[in-house]
């Protein structure tokens, strides 16, 4: 009789990150033998150089914003400063306080094999890492995504920044120029200008953030240029880039005009591709360069290699990644198959105004020819926009023919709490009028939602 095949694990996880953490926590206390691989620094993008590190910088820059406009409150504030070393060092307490950035210790601490390689799939059961070989029963990859250099003359040629790097810079640039208008180009462009750098952001679609309904892409203009100084350059594509003594030379093609423009540093944020260069064909199993393709289940082609996160080039969020990173370990561990359920999850963008949204835009309603209500409510004509002196917002709420929420998007202080309630809406099929008819604290921005939402019924 054939001895059972026995492996190193029940589950290697190749990833730290959102994809890969839960999963590998919830298996080591189901008592498996569950082994993480990390190429980078534990603890993956998230918490070490991206929402954890952005967000506590523009936590700042805001507070810094408000108060130096604080003389129309009666505030003297003329002679505010900031200390940008300082500002770094409270970056970099905020990333200790979470303790999910460089957390090898925590895996460790939770009965889980850490090793700090690349992996290298050698069959479908089998990896080298550091020249050895790990054997596991299952497989889950969560090896994320990484920012591309885009195939423009000389940059590759030329230093250049990422949204990961510039969190290192010792102090911000005196100009800078922005490649790619997207949700991480416009939080960096409003942070950098907020501590007075020159910013200019190119996008070559015809309006910033253009995954966004076109309302918000124009009102985040609106607020980059006036409030920021921000130059911004829609239907812009990048021509070339070179080097001088002092300064990046940035050639640009706008609306057929060709213009050179001079910054002393430059940001790529167009576009991310998953990681896959893991010998995946050893494996049988099937990628392409957007991503791995997987099942409702999250199982690749290999049934026992699951994957999560970005690598599956649906540029999802931390929470789906930690959505699919539990669903995954569940299809591992158990007979019975989970799906993750996406519906209602909601994004934010963490500028002033905040940009939170959920379900489908506009732009999704019309290619699924799906016929709609919308209704727009602006954040000045409610009375909190009058307290605070605020007015660059608004709720758009979204519903099918029979008054169901599909779709929200709020831009205004909160915003990403505001999103929520409408979240819970979309997911559970509330129509405009209960919507409306919840009252809604007076006051509160959350106001704004109510008035939308009144305009539906």
């Amino acid at each position: 009789m054939a001895l059972p095949h026995t492996f190193d694990y029940d589950l290697i996880v190749i990833g730290s990150g959102a994809g890969g953490s839960a999963a590998a926590t919830i298996a080591a206390r189901e008592g498996k033998r569950v082994a993480i691989v990390e190429s980078d620094t534990f603890g993956g993008e998230s918490p070490n150089w991206s929402d954890v590190p952005t967000k506590a910088l523009l936590h700042v820059a805001r507070i810094y914003d408000e108060a130096r406009h604080g003389s129309r409150f009666g505030l003297r504030t003329s002679t505010l400063g900031y200390n940008y070393p300082s500002i770094r060092a409270w970056k970099n307490l905020a990333v200790e306080r979470t303790g999910a950035g460089g957390n090898q210790k925590f895996y460790e601490n939770q009965g889980i094999n850490t090793f700090h390689a690349t992996a290298h799939f050698l069959t479908p059961n089998e990896i080298s890492i550091n020249r050895r070989h790990l054997s596991a029963k299952n497989f889950l990859i969560a090896t994320g995504a990484e920012w591309v250099t885009p195939r423009i003359p000389g940059l590759s040629e030329t230093p250049f920044l990422t949204p990961r790097t510039i969190l290192e810079a010792i102090r911000p640039p005196k100009s800078l120029f922005i490649i790619g208008g997207g949700s991480h180009g416009v939080e960096i462009a409003q942070l950098m200008a907020t501590f007075g750098t020159k910013v200019y952001i190119a996008e070559q679609a015809s309006r910033l953030l253009p995954n966004q309904d076109q309302e918000v892409g124009q009102l985040v203009e609106r607020v980059l240029t006036d409030t920021k100084g921000v130059t911004v350059l829609t239907h812009t594509r990048v021509l070339s880039v070179g080097k001088d003594p002092l300064n990046k030379r940035i050639v640009v093609n706008r609306g057929g005009n060709e213009q050179t423009i001079k910054a002393e540093e430059i940001l790529v944020a167009a576009g991310r591709a998953p990681r896959v260069d893991l010998g995946l064909e050893n494996a049988s199993v099937k990628y392409t360069p957007k991503g791995i393709e997987v099942n409702e289940f999250l199982q690749t082609s290999s049934k026992h290699i699951f994957a999560a996160g970005d690598v599956l080039g649906r540029g999802s969020y931390t929470h789906t990644a930690l959505l699919e990173s539990q669903v995954a370990v569940h299809n591992i561990i158990h007979k019975n198959k989970a799906v993750p359920d996406y519906t209602a999850t909601p994004g934010i963008i963490f500028i002033t105004p905040e940009v939170a949204y959920v379900g489908l835009s506009e732009d999704d309603c019309s290619k699924r020819d799906l016929a709609i209500n919308k209704a727009l409510a602006p954040l000045n004509i409610i009375t909190r926009s009058n307290t605070s002196d605020y007015r660059d917002g608004f709720v758009k709420i979204i519903t099918d023919k029979k008054g169901v929420l599909v779709g929200a998007t709020v831009v205004a202080p909160n915003a990403g709490e505001i999103i929520h309630e409408l979240a819970l809406a979309i997911k559970y099929g509330l129509t405009a009028d209960q919507v409306a008819s919840t009252p809604h604290a007076f006051l509160s921005w959350s106001e704004a939602v109510r008035v939308a939402a009144s305009k539906l019924v």
